[in-house]
């Protein structure tokens, strides 16, 4: 029997001019998002398939995660940022049919060329080294930094999608992943409420450093899963984007950490160390008012609240979403938190750390 969804599928590719296209599936993420690769006449494409909702049910008494860390919820917020990154020059793909208000898009298909196999295999597919995709990275945050953050981006429907930022509410939401998954989920216990109350008054204080320096559209999963490369393409178009309905405005520091402390693939220290330098120095040329200080300050506090919140969330799709192998990403995200935790202005939060958490990862 042919499902309502399916039947509406249908309609929208036959109205799309691909109704006799071959579909298959595409490999899913942690997401509700589903995918399609689809082939007509020797073209390729890419149906994205979003029913409008939150990721996951609320908790009792809790508005839905998804909400409250200002996470997507249907294609808006796709299509808007995707056409500000085309039209810097990145490679987001080309939208060849929509239908908004159903969530489904017919997208550019960017290849298979996906970083996160090429960081395997340690080279590029025509051999290039991995450090020239790692710089062809970095230029493109420069190229997405050096325009001005965006409060608002056109849908293209006459909607508007309202940018948010990295605000308290989307901050402490994160924070909380650690305390509501971790805890229990691999330590075996609830977080008390001396430790909950302890852990976000430290935050507290390092949030001044997130905070310094100039606001910047930031992509918030900018890592190896996301990115594609597309050898044939020159500059920074060489770089294909995926999965960025989440931006942000906030610090510049954010996708930054993201690609150099790359949750799903090991990014050795050497090599984490010189492409943040080749950051830091092209940044003071490039950016207005880059501080060079300020920002390795900002990258430290961010790195460790991203790894604390990975900390949470592998154990959260193990026990609520049924994707136990998410967990092996578990010691290299330890790995990453402990690199920032070397960084001087996070020693209270590395001694919090130690006394109630690090002991289960030694």
């Amino acid at each position: 029997m042919t499902s309502k969804r399916e039947e509406t599928i249908r309609a929208f590719l036959a109205g799309a001019g691909w109704g006799k296209a071959t579909r298959r599936p595409l490999a899913g993420d942690a997401s509700t998002r589903r995918y399609e690769r689809l082939a007509l006449d020797g073209r390729p494409a890419v149906l994205m398939d979003w029913p409008s909702g939150p990721d996951a049910p609320a908790a009792p008494g809790r508005a839905a995660y998804s909400r409250i860390a200002h996470l997507a919820e249907d294609v808006r917020a796709f299509v808007a940022v995707g056409t500000h990154l085309r039209g810097l020059g990145l490679s987001a793909p080309e939208i060849h049919a929509a239908d908004i208000g159903q969530g489904l898009l017919l997208l550019e298909d960017l290849g298979d060329e996906v970083y996160g196999t090429l960081i395997e295999q340690g080279r590029g597919p025509a051999g290039e080294p991995l450090d020239e995709l790692y710089r062809a990275g970095i230029e493109t945050l420069l190229r997405l930094q050096s325009a001005p953050a965006p409060a608002a981006l056109p849908v293209g429907n006459g909607e508007v999608h309202a940018v948010p930022h990295f605000d308290d509410g989307v901050f402490r939401a994160e924070l909380d992943v650690l305390l509501d998954w971790h805890f229990p989920v691999v330590l075996g216990h609830e977080a008390t409420a001396q430790q909950r109350a302890d852990f976000h008054g430290l935050w507290s204080d390092l949030r001044p450093l997130i905070d310094a320096g100039p606001r910047t559209l930031f992509l918030r999963d900018y890592h190896s899963p996301n990115m594609l490369w597309l050898g044939a393409r020159q500059g920074v178009a060489r770089v294909g984007l995926i999965d960025y309905q989440d931006a942000l405005i906030g610090s510049r520091a954010y996708d930054v950490v993201s690609f150099l402390q790359d949750a799903r693939r090991d990014v050795p220290l050497a090599r984490e160390q010189a492409m943040r330098a080749l950051y830091v120095d092209r940044a003071a040329v490039e950016l207005p008012d880059f501080d060079a200080e300020g920002f390795l300050a900002a990258y430290a506090a961010l790195g460790a609240e991203r790894a604390l919140r990975l900390m949470g969330l592998w154990p959260r799709l193990l026990k609520r979403d049924g994707k136990p192998h998410y967990m092996a990403h578990m010691p290299r995200t330890v790995d990453y938190l402990r690199r920032n935790l070397a960084h001087p202005a996070l020693g209270s939060l590395k001694t919090w750390l130690e006394r109630h958490l690090l002991q289960a990862h030694p």
